[in-house]
Order: structure tokens, then C-alpha cells, then sequence
């Protein structure tokens, strides 16, 4: 955990230091593609992730697309696919529908609906996402974005709020 806590500070001093968004990479009519991995507990999670944990393994695998209506505000979308690895569960389908709007060009904030499955909702939890990071700029076409998000159950007697820590890693077309 240690070094784990190094890399993330030593990512954001990094940042800091060359990170901004310098050639065009947030303006309007550009594309953006996103993967993340999840720390945390997972909803309607578009994100990679792979857990084992007494001889049940689960994984999800998914990815975010946008498109930037002008500068620095995307509109995105995202679908995941996952399986819990518990026999007799369905294997959920995740989406997100949202916004990522990059505050000086570096420190993206995403407003997001997202859930997994379609129906009931004791049977599919939806969530209202917060999220807000920093965007680590490695070139013309690529970024990393460490961040928080907070997902709000929008079904309080059937789901919990919940908090994760994301490291996103982005293409800029």
C-alpha cells in the first residue's frame, strides 16, 4: 500500500510540474476513449478490473467514449460487461451517460448516471456519480487521470452509497 501511495503522489508532483492539456487535446470536435480501473466498491462499473478472493474470481470489462461539444466539455458515454463469479447470478451489463468537463484544461470533474441492468430497481441499482481527478497529459494522444468518485444511490432501500479511487487512462483524437 506503501508504494502504492508513493506512485499516486509522485504522479500528481509530476503532473503538476508538466501536465496541462497544450495542444488541443479538450476542444471542440475532438473524440476522447477512456478505460479505468476501480478501486473500490463497484457500480455500474465500466471500468477493468479482475479480483479473486476464496475461490471466486470476478471481472468486469468495459470502456467510456466522448465527444467534445466544446472546449473542454465532453458528452460520454460507456458500457461494461461483468461477471461476480457467483453460480445462478445474472452477469450484469453496465452504462454510464455523462458529462467530463476539464477545469483548466487539468483537473477533469464528471457528472454521470450510470447502473447495471435493465429493470426492476431491487434488482438493478442506478447511481448519480461525482467525479474529479487530474489530468496527466504524456503527449498529443494520451492521458492518465487519477481520481474520486462518489456514487449516490438513487434507490436508498435497496443500495448503499458508494466511494471509489479510479486511475483512468485516456486517447484524445
Amino acid at each position: 500500500m506503501k508504494k502504492i501511495t508513493l506512485v499516486i503522489i509522485a504522479l500528481f508532483a509530476f503532473g503538476f510540474a508538466n501536465g496541462q492539456a497544450k495542444e488541443g487535446q479538450v476542444s471542440k470536435g475532438r473524440w476522447l476513449i477512456e478505460v479505468n480501473t476501480g478501486f473500490g466498491d463497484h457500480v455500474g462499473s465500466t471500468s477493468l478490473s479482475l479480483t479473486s478472493s476464496d475461490g471466486v474470481t470476478a471481472y468486469n470489462i468495459g470502456a467510456e467514449g466522448g465527444y467534445f461539444i466544446k472546449d473542454n466539455l465532453a458528452v460520454k458515454l460507456g458500457l461494461g460487461y461483468g461477471d461476480n463469479g457467483i453460480d445462478g447470478q445474472e452477469t450484469p451489463i453496465a452504462y454510464k451517460i455523462g458529462a467530463k468537463y476539464y477545469f483548466k484544461k487539468m483537473i477533469p470533474i464528471e457528472l454521470s448516471y450510470n447502473g447495471v441492468g435493465f429493470g426492476p430497481a431491487d434488482a438493478n441499482p442506478t447511481y448519480l456519480g461525482l467525479q474529479a481527478g487530474y489530468a496527466l497529459f504524456l503527449g498529443k494522444n494520451v492521458s492518465i487521470e487519477p481520481g474520486f468518485r462518489y456514487n449516490k444511490a438513487l434507490h436508498n432501500e435497496f443500495y448503499d452509497d458508494k466511494f471509489q479511487f479510479n486511475i483512468g487512462f485516456a486517447l484524445h483524437f
